[in-house]
């Protein structure tokens, strides 16, 4: 589990295939960060790299690296290529969830539609697929790149929903969101309670029966 409050900016240095001559093999990255302190890491421990939980396999100095799988590859972006990434070291009991709760399984990718100053703050316009839309309100928590973030509006339509973010100066600074444009992909995480409460919803029978109503 993660909170979504990006602890460094790491860079990959290398991405080296696992199965030479095998495109559907998935890489080995690795990725250097002097600024997140890997003394209490270990092997096997997980690590959100721009927002997909990985686990460390190898450790040396302040670099470790992580094996991606092919499917991991296929549903997310920033992971393929050498390049700056957001990283956060997983929860711990007695952490301070300053974020939200975050699995850092990524649901999918957004189109960033625009990036633009509004007052000392940037506008950050994303659009959703509809699979992830009906997870989304005013107000409510989402994942961009590892980055946990709140919904300042949403605007639906038949084929999914644009979102606005607010992004203050410090979270721009301090995470891969000063390298974002208008066109690129983000890896998308919706709530964990918006997503166990649509489920409860949708099972047949449940969403006529008192106990869904108890629970909200």
């Amino acid at each position: 589990m993660f909170t979504g409050l990006v602890a460094a900016v790491g860079r990959i240095v290398k991405v080296e295939p696992l199965a030479q001559g095998d495109d559907a093999a998935g890489v080995r990255l690795d990725i250097e960060s002097e600024s997140l302190g890997l003394q209490d890491v270990s092997i096997g421990d997980s690590i959100a790299v721009e927002g997909a939980c990985m686990t460390v396999v190898a450790l040396q100095g302040t670099q470790f690296q992580v094996d991606v799988s092919r499917e991991s590859l296929n549903r997310t972006v920033g992971l393929a290529a050498v390049g700056e990434v957001n990283l956060e070291k997983s929860l711990r009991i007695g952490d301070q969830i300053g974020g939200h709760l975050v699995s850092g399984h990524v649901d999918g990718l957004g189109e960033v539609l625009r990036f633009s100053d509004v007052g000392e703050s940037r506008e950050l316009v994303i659009r959703v697929p509809k699979t992830l839309a009906r997870f989304l309100a005013y107000k409510g928590s989402i994942v961009v790149n590892g980055i946990s973030l709140t919904v300042n509006s949403v605007l639906d339509d038949s084929d999914g929903c644009d979102i606005s973010i607010n992004i203050i100066p410090h979270t721009q600074e301090v995470t891969t969101l000063r390298n974002v444009k208008a066109g690129d992909k983000v890896n998308l995480e919706v709530d964990m309670i918006a997503r166990y409460v649509e489920r409860m919803l949708s099972v047949s029978g449940v969403a006529s029966g008192g106990a869904v109503a108890a629970w909200l």
